[in-house]
């Protein structure tokens, strides 16, 4: 008879993974391992590894994923690059099924993955190279910033290193560590560069990509999480970039924090206490920063306009 109690058991001690192996030593069979499969009840997210639940939320379906694949690949295995910084949530990088772990270099690579997402590295890590994120074997987050940053174009990685300093998953002294993990390395020179550009009062990727299309367009801003008071020190409002000269300030509505009807109310609540304190309010969303001259355009004509 099937132990479904024991099961749980097992599922929770491995972050709600079990494998058809174990099922069958609690006494399920193979018919009914595939029936619970084949009828949604349990998600499948590797071969022969489940999560036996009925309803699971994206985030936590995912994690168990990248968990039965690292295990997958036997001792040793760690999850790298975006999938790291995925564990770490250090945001900035686009979402894919994709899902990437290294093997210690001195063990064969699978040459054909059972599973078309699972992308195999084999990459040299040292002990301190090496921690745990969600439960699984994941690279540091001062190691997985090294590895991405070297791969990414210019936008992402910025976005990456900037996460990682707001989220304080890394502090200003660990960028010479990131310096250090990335030198001699193939991407280096580009790489530097984007931890010259880092910023970690950004507090979304969407304000790093406003910032940078600012920079490239040569409107910089000269402050960043602006506190803006009046005569008797009552806040009005923080701006995500500024300038202070110009009294004028850009703010980035990501579709999250910026989406809920609550929130659409406090913006317009707030624009309108900076609108009559002699601030100009701009407001740029993700696709704006897809095109390239037209952040920078918008702010350099609010800049000239007479006051």
């Amino acid at each position: 008879m099937a132990d479904r109690v024991s099961l749980s058991r097992v599922a929770a001690r491995q972050g709600g993974v079990v494998t058809a192996a174990q099922a069958l030593s609690l006494g399920f069979s193979r018919d009914q391992v595939r029936h619970l499969a084949r009828s949604g009840r349990w998600i499948r997210v590797a071969r022969g590894c489940f999560v036996p639940v009925p309803e699971v939320d994206v985030a936590s379906l995912r994690r168990a994923r990248i968990r039965a694949a690292v295990e997958s690949l036997g001792t040793g295995a760690v999850a790298v690059l975006d999938t790291a910084a995925e564990l770490h949530r250090i945001g900035g990088l686009r979402a894919t099924s994709v899902v990437h772990v290294s093997v210690p270099p001195d063990r064969p690579r699978p040459q054909r993955p059972t599973d078309p997402d699972l992308v195999v590295h084999q990459l040299t890590l040292g002990p301190d190279d090496v921690g745990t994120a969600a439960g699984v074997a994941v690279t540091t987050p001062t190691r997985t910033v090294a590895d991405v940053i070297l791969r990414a174009d210019r936008y992402p990685a910025v976005c990456v290193v900037d996460s990682a300093l707001n989220r304080k998953l890394l502090d200003e002294s660990d960028l010479s560590l990131v310096a250090a993990l990335i030198a001699r390395r193939r991407g280096a020179v580009a790489a530097r560069r984007c931890l010259d550009e880092s910023d970690g009062r950004a507090q979304s990727p969407l304000e790093t990509r406003v910032r940078l299309r600012c920079v490239d367009g040569r409107v910089p801003p000269d402050a960043l999480q602006l506190a803006v008071r009046d005569d008797d020190g009552y806040l009005l409002g923080i701006g995500d970039l500024a300038w202070r000269g110009a009294r004028v300030i850009a703010e980035a509505d990501g579709q999250v924090p910026h989406g809920s009807p609550r929130a659409i109310y406090e913006d317009r609540t707030r624009q309108n206490r900076l609108a009559n304190a002699g601030w100009t309010v701009l407001r740029f969303t993700w696709p704006d920063t897809l095109r390239p001259d037209y952040i920078p355009h918008t702010v350099a004509c609010a800049l000239r306009r007479p006051r």
